[in-house]
């Protein structure tokens, strides 16, 4: 028979090991539950750490002063430390993933899932084929793109193509808006958001862009601010470099800033992601 010492010996053992079935019942976080050490949440926005192989002198209007910077990426980029690009100021990413009717950027998978996962809002951007119809161009991304709630609104990139090897014709500017404002309206019936429409100063100017309605526009301008080179113009995204470097990411990249502060970037997601 024990003594008083073996018997609350023994109600101590069988306290802790109640205490230690309740934790566990309870649901209570345990050490390898807790989030990766230096992961950046993907509403926190993260200031840009980046720099520039061959930076332009901008004067009163440097991106730098644009809270929100982020990439745009296809099969060019093999070698991405998303998690890493992400802690050193890569808010969001646009990704292609189509071309035409039927071509398929061979990394827009593995950069979607991977971006995704490191916190990094994430949107797909198909490149306009002047040598297809709209409505194939637009299936054909709906078919490789899926609807992921909170994903970045698509985007439709439309530019000259004077080197593809395929399709270099300039067709007239109506035609080009009509078809822009196809894509624009499959793409908002599909993902429940209207569609950014990237382009360049020369095929802006050319096509007379600015006379499409409800579009939002992410603009390239390397030398100059937007507003010099897009007089008058809105624009949700700017693309001010092309040979930027990014902590993560290997070589020269696009690099974006999004207009507005911490704030607007906020609203502006809970207004414009895909649904």
């Amino acid at each position: 028979m024990p003594g008083a010492g073996q018997i609350s010996a023994m109600k101590h053992i069988l306290f802790s090991a109640l205490c230690l079935s309740l934790a566990a019942c309870s649901g209570a976080r345990r050490p390898h539950d807790a989030p990766a050490q230096g992961t950046v949440l993907e509403a926190e926005v993260s200031y840009p750490n980046f720099s520039d192989s061959d930076p332009h002198p901008w004067a009163g209007q440097d991106p730098a002063k644009h809270p929100v910077h982020g990439v745009d990426v296809s099969r060019f980029q093999t070698a991405v430390d998303w998690n890493h690009a992400r802690r050193n100021g890569v808010n969001f990413a646009f990704i292609k993933a189509t071309e035409g009717g039927d071509m398929v950027d061979p990394m827009f998978k593995d950069h979607w899932r991977a971006a995704a996962a490191a916190g990094v809002k994430r949107g797909a951007y198909h490149f306009y084929y002047h040598c297809r119809a709209p409505e194939e161009q637009a299936r054909w991304f709906f078919k490789h793109v899926p609807k992921a709630p909170g994903s970045l609104p698509p985007v439709l990139d439309m530019e000259w193509t004077p080197t593809s090897p395929t399709c270099t014709i300039r067709r007239e500017a109506e035609v080009i808006r009509r078809d822009a404002a196809v894509i624009v309206a499959m793409m908002t019936e599909h993902y429940g958001t209207a569609p950014i429409l990237y382009t360049t100063v020369d095929f802006f100017e050319d096509n007379e862009m600015w006379r499409l309605s409800g579009v939002e526009f992410w603009l390239r301008s390397v030398a100059a601010h937007p507003s010099d080179r897009y007089p008058g113009q809105h624009w949700a995204f700017w693309q001010y470099t092309s040979t930027g470097e990014v902590p993560g990411m290997a070589g020269e990249i696009d690099v974006n800033v999004f207009s507005g502060g911490k704030d607007n970037w906020s609203s502006w997601l809970a207004r414009r992601s895909v649904q």
